[in-house]
């Protein structure tokens, strides 16, 4: 049954999933070195590092909502490959940096490229899917991800990611080859991408409140922004907070293992939670996420042993895995047919999180890293905490839409019939 439903994928599907795994490995081996890169080889603070990381989501958030909207309008063809070679030369920019404010500007252009090319991305996996399968693409998508973050920190970590930036070249040739494969198989298979519409676009600022004011999409946006902070402190606050506390010794090593066993948890686990949680509301698993993660970030401040830290890294993976491979089930359950790029991309606010996360993660860990650790951690477990009721308020609002949509639905089965 599984071999049949993966024969169903669409080969501009696989090309994005399998572009994922490899554009991940790539990425993973350097992008989450570069806070201890910035602290212990160029003696950046951890609050500027924070800031620093923190550049990238904030330029994220700030075009994803356009870059969705682009996709809508002149198609996902030309958004994807432009960004994705633009992302190639970021990348390329990162290898060659050797100030500071050079990291600020490409890690600025790498949120750019990929709130560009990734809503385009999992829209296009959805035009190309049938509805039956999405469940299985996204989720093969989220798969991928991991497949690559399970070798890329360990290779990251043999090829020196923590004090040097030749990782950075390897990844932008890996982009032009995912940028090359794209080239032709949009070639092969145009007349599977969408018809883009006939009639004359709409204002931008109609695409901005059309999701404004969807009154399940808002508070889904907002409790996920405080998912989003919570699971980014993963990878810039533990990773600066590994280097820096006096309890552990080789902090980077001990954090390249608990990435590897981070993606290597997501592939054990998230096979049996999908098919769990997949008979749930589609709210629900986010709810559970968040509480996983809020409850992992006060393990993390009160461990003082490798055990106790890979505890906690077992329990964020359940709430990782719990609120990302419903995610874009969700937005493709909520978005109007026809602006699905647009949602996609809205969503991407929700990268705000990863924006506070590290500026205030470094604030803390610059107070209090040396002293204690649960005062780091606690505030921000308590902070992540903050989007269960927004994100309980969708779930009842969800569902007192979709019963009322029901009879309507019926009725015109019915006179159809």
């Amino acid at each position: 049954m599984i071999a049949k439903n993966l024969k169903m994928i669409h080969p501009l599907a696989w090309t994005i999933i399998v572009g994922t795994m490899f554009g991940r490995l790539v990425t993973s081996m350097s992008i989450p070195f570069l806070a201890i890169y910035l602290t212990s080889t160029l003696g950046v603070s951890a609050t500027l590092t924070g800031i620093i990381v923190a550049a990238s989501s904030l330029a994220g958030v700030s075009i994803s909502f356009y870059g969705g909207y682009i996709s809508d309008r002149i198609g996902r063809k030309k958004v994807m490959l432009v960004s994705v070679f633009c992302w190639a030369a970021v990348f390329f920019g990162f290898a060659g940096a050797h100030a500071i404010w050079m990291f600020f500007v490409m890690n600025v252009l790498n949120g750019l490229c990929r709130s560009v090319f990734e809503p385009a991305s999992r829209a296009l996996l959805s035009d190309t899917t049938p509805p039956d399968h999405k469940l299985l693409v996204f989720n093969l998508r989220y798969a991928a991800i991991n497949i690559g973050v399970v070798f890329g920190p360990i290779l990251g970590l043999q090829l020196g990611s923590a004090k040097s930036t030749f990782p950075f070249v390897i990844a932008g040739f890996v982009y032009i080859l995912y940028g090359l494969v794209l080239v032709l198989q949009f070639a092969v298979h145009r007349a599977a991408l969408p018809a883009l519409s006939t009639a004359a676009p709409p204002k931008i600022r109609e695409a901005f409140r059309i999701t404004s004011r969807d009154r399940v999409f808002l508070p889904v946006l907002i409790g996920t922004t405080f998912c989003v902070l919570g699971y980014g402190h993963f990878s810039s606050t533990l990773a600066q907070y590994l280097s820096l506390t006096p309890d552990l010794e080789n902090g980077s090593r001990i954090f390249s293992y608990m990435l590897a066993m981070n993606a290597a948890v997501v592939l054990i686990v998230q096979y049996p939670i999908v098919r769990t949680v997949s008979r749930f509301h589609p709210v629900v698993p986010l709810i559970l996420g968040n509480i996983l993660v809020s409850v992992s970030l006060l393990i993390f401040g009160m461990a003082h042993s490798l055990i106790a830290f890979m505890i906690g890294v077992f329990i964020f993976t359940v709430g990782e895995v719990l609120l990302f491979t419903m995610m874009d089930i969700l937005i493709d359950r909520i978005a109007h047919p026809e602006w699905k790029g647009t949602y996609f991309g809205t969503i991407g606010f929700n990268n705000i999180g990863n924006v506070v996360a590290p500026v205030v993660g470094g604030l803390l860990i610059d107070r209090f890293a040396l002293q204690s650790g649960i005062a780091v951690f606690a505030p921000l477990a308590l902070l992540t905490a903050v989007g269960i009721p927004f994100l309980l308020a969708a779930h009842k609002r969800l569902t007192i839409k979709e019963q009322n949509e029901a009879p309507v639905i019926r009725s015109s089965a019915d006179s159809a019939s």
